[in-house]
């Protein structure tokens, strides 16, 4: 809506310059009026229309992800597209946007104003004498010189000279019969819902103006110019504050009217100066047309093409399938899957509907169902109902969660979930961003460049996306943009091309032989995969510890030599990350990609995946979230944390030295919880978050040890900065010592979960 106002507002600008430097020192009036009348309207339509020819919006990929690479044996009952969820649903019911309420208040303003101009013209007419003279009403105003037309009621003052009364009734008669109220009363309501708008005002002012010059046009040939403006010239010049009504006596266009009165016929060849309009016209339909954003439709996003299991035609068929495997999941113990399974990756901004599926299947495994239990025990806490209830309300169905992508608070919880080093950015329009959202690209730009810890920019508009990649390592930084829509005619020597476009992929000597492109991709794919699965050392995983389902991701690019670079990888232990990089690093190399017949530097992403014997270590059960438990679940293996006793499960706590004195385990548990809170909350240093070019909601899980002599030592945490996990790290070993907890009488390493929340304002 508001992108339609701005357009719209655009498009009158343009309209009135015509008219002002090239129409209206014209004399042809009623040419002049039809094109007021006639652009008003269209300034209205015009951002409507769409030519599918003009527009244009496509959205290919940026990054190749190769298909999941198996290593070793892995159950079938196991393997699942780990299709990513690529962004949370927003829990809270999204705020109206302040310009919507000043929009509708000013509206209502508008409203009440034109209401009383109404009735106050109705009150004029019904306390004055009247008489009807053929189908024309005349309204005799006691005491008074106005004299104005409203449809075919014509009021006149009753102190008017005799002889100046027949030649204001010939200029108001003009008025009745040429219908000039309604040309008043459109833009009266074109005031009403544009109240803000300068422009309808300008317009209504030069419609008026053209409807005194048609009538004194007419009306003169009647009375003769020096008597009739002699009759203008002598008048105690009053005007009554009504604008959709035409007001014979108005000071303000008299020096106007006479000027105009005096004005030689314009010629007929100036007529083709209303010709302008066409290629006008024609010019705004190609700006609105290419424009890749339907203006009624002013946030709302494009997602990927939604792929449904045939056997699942509709949402709640989708949801329940989900559902029940990860239900089913759960029961067999495997909430390490489910998790997998329910993954998301925060960089993109909306989810599909398989993925929103997903979603909502999660969240009524591993917190309703519990919640709804507890209820039927009697045991939930109001805060377990109130979360129940709004995770039920909101965000419904996946026509609800679209509708809720297009709010501002949408949009800055998106660009709050920042990580990997990726910035992110959301604009309205990717190729033709306003000035504070150029703004805000600059700062984010420049925060990459003084940050190494930033490296990226991902920006939208919800149907097209670019990463901008800032290369530090080069003698000048270089920026390298990887666009959706590749210009293939300036590819440049150091441009990665998207693997969705590129028209020959990089491939194996081995698959150079294959017909088609689509062969070559899926030769080349598979090699990788049995090269990988030759060559990986499966049993690092054992030897350090790991168990269960294990999954690496890796990223790396084809350059225009066919050599494997700028190689990186994720996994839950260091050393996985190493021999990821090692088996990627040794892949043969590859006939490089080329566009256009120029060799270019192709971006690939890869998972790895395999499955280790061996049971999960325990770890402590919270009520912080599934997605904490997890990251607890992988710290405990990465950190060497699972050989303490967790928190929650000691016999004789760890206790603050204020707390020792509580009777019972559950309020000593609980103050000394409190006083950790208190602790980090008053030592954390709030400012660094803003610094570091991180906003909103900010999540870091803090895990570290309490030894058997009560020190804090072994501190570890996740966060969406390096410098952050160090300032946690740094305020959570600096706690004071506790009273060590024991079991079974005796000290012991107590192991503690703490989840840092808190929020960055812009």
């Amino acid at each position: 809506m508001l992108y339609y106002i701005l357009q719209t507002i655009a498009i009158q600008l343009v309209f009135l310059l015509i008219y002002d430097l090239f129409l209206r020192k014209e004399t042809f009036f009623n040419h002049n009026r039809a094109y007021l009348l006639i652009t008003s309207v269209l300034s209205l339509v015009l951002p409507l229309i769409k030519i599918p020819v003009l527009k244009e919006s496509i959205t290919k990929d940026v990054v190749i992800r190769l298909p999941e690479v198996i290593v070793g044996e892995l159950a079938p009952s196991t393997i699942d597209t780990a299709v990513a969820l690529q962004a949370g649903i927003v829990l809270e019911q999204p705020q109206t946007p302040w310009w919507q309420i000043v929009f509708y208040a000013g509206l209502a303003i508008a409203t009440l104003i034109f209401t009383v101009k109404l009735m106050r013209l109705f009150w004029l007419k019904s306390k004055n004498p009247k008489q009807w003279k053929g189908n024309i009403l005349i309204v005799k105003l006691l005491n008074s010189t106005l004299a104005f037309s409203f449809f075919n009621n014509i009021f006149i003052g009753d102190k008017i000279e005799a002889t100046e009364r027949d030649s204001i009734m010939t200029h108001e008669m003009v008025h009745v019969n040429q219908k000039h109220t309604f040309d008043l009363l459109f833009f009266e309501g074109l005031k009403i819902i544009f109240w803000f708008n300068p422009l309808v005002y300008m317009y209504q002012n030069r419609i008026k103006t053209l409807h005194e010059f048609i009538a004194d046009a007419i009306a003169v040939k009647e009375e003769g110019k020096k008597q009739y403006y002699q009759n203008l010239l002598n008048q105690v010049f009053e005007t009554q504050n009504l604008s959709f009504t035409n007001t014979f006596f108005n000071s303000s266009l008299l020096k106007k009217r006479i000027a105009m009165l005096q004005k030689a016929q314009s010629k007929q060849h100036r007529l083709a100066k209303y010709a302008l309009l066409i290629p006008m016209v024609f010019g705004m339909l190609i700006y609105t047309s290419a424009d890749v954003r339907a203006q009624e439709k002013e946030q709302e996003t494009i997602t990927e093409t939604i792929v449904v299991p045939s056997n699942y035609q509709n949402e709640k068929e989708l949801v329940r399938h989900y559902y029940e495997k990860f239900k089913a999941l759960s029961d067999e113990g495997e909430m390490e899957e489910v998790f997998e399974i329910s993954k998301w990756d925060k960089q993109k901004f909306t989810m599909s509907l398989d993925e929103f599926a997903r979603l909502k299947a999660f969240v009524e495994v591993v917190h309703n169902d519990r919640v709804r239990q507890k209820i039927k025990k009697g045991t939930a806490t109001e805060s377990e109902i109130e979360r129940l209830e709004r995770f039920q309300n909101e965000n419904a169905t996946y026509a609800d969660y679209l509708e809720n992508a297009k709010s501002e608070k949408y949009i800055k919880y998106w660009e709050s979930r920042v990580e990997n080093g990726v910035q992110k950015l959301f604009v309205k329009d990717l190729s033709n961003k306003t000035v504070e959202e150029q703004k805000k690209f600059d700062e984010k730009m420049a925060l990459i460049e003084r940050d190494d810890f930033w490296h990226s920019l991902y920006i939208t508009d919800g149907n097209s996306s670019q990463l901008i990649e800032v290369d530090k390592k080069a003698e000048s930084n270089n920026v390298v943009d990887v666009v959706d829509d590749v210009v293939i005619e300036e590819v440049e020597e150091s441009i990665e091309v998207p693997f969705g476009v590129i028209e020959e992929p990089p491939i194996f000597e081995t698959c150079s032989e294959l017909s088609t492109n689509d062969e070559k991709r899926q030769c080349t794919s598979q090699g990788i995969a049995k090269f990988v699965n030759k060559n990986f050392n499966t049993e690092l995983a054992t030897e350090l510890g790991l168990s269960g389902r294990q999954r690496i991701s890796v990223f790396f690019k084809v350059d225009k030599e066919g050599n494997i670079t700028s190689i990186g990888a994720r996994a839950p232990h260091p050393a996985l990350e190493t021999e990821a990089k090692r088996v990627i690093a040794s892949l043969p190399k590859m006939i490089p990609g080329k566009q256009r017949g120029k060799a270019v530097t192709v971006p690939y992403s890869l998972p790895i995946l395999f499955q280790v014997a061996g049971d999960s270590p325990s770890e402590e059960k919270s009520a912080s979230g599934p997605e904490f438990e997890q990251l607890k679940k992988d710290l405990y293996k990465d950190m060497g944390l699972s050989d303490a006793i967790p928190f929650s499960e000691v016999e004789v706590i760890p206790t603050y030295e204020v707390c020792k004195d509580l009777a019972s385990k559950d309020e000593r548990k609980k103050c000394t919880s409190n006083e950790v809170a208190k602790f980090v909350n008053k030592n954390f240093n709030l400012d660094l978050p803003q610094k570091l070019g991180v906003t909103g909601r900010q999540n870091i899980q803090v895990l570290f040890k309490i030894s058997k002599r009560g020190e804090v030592f072994s501190v570890k945490s996740r966060a969406s900065h390096p410098k952050l996990e160090a300032e946690a790290e740094r305020v959570v070993s600096s706690l004071p010592r506790f009273i060590p907890g024991r079991q079974d009488g005796k000290p012991v390493d107590v192991s503690y979960a703490l989840p840092i929340t808190f929020q960055v304002h812009n």
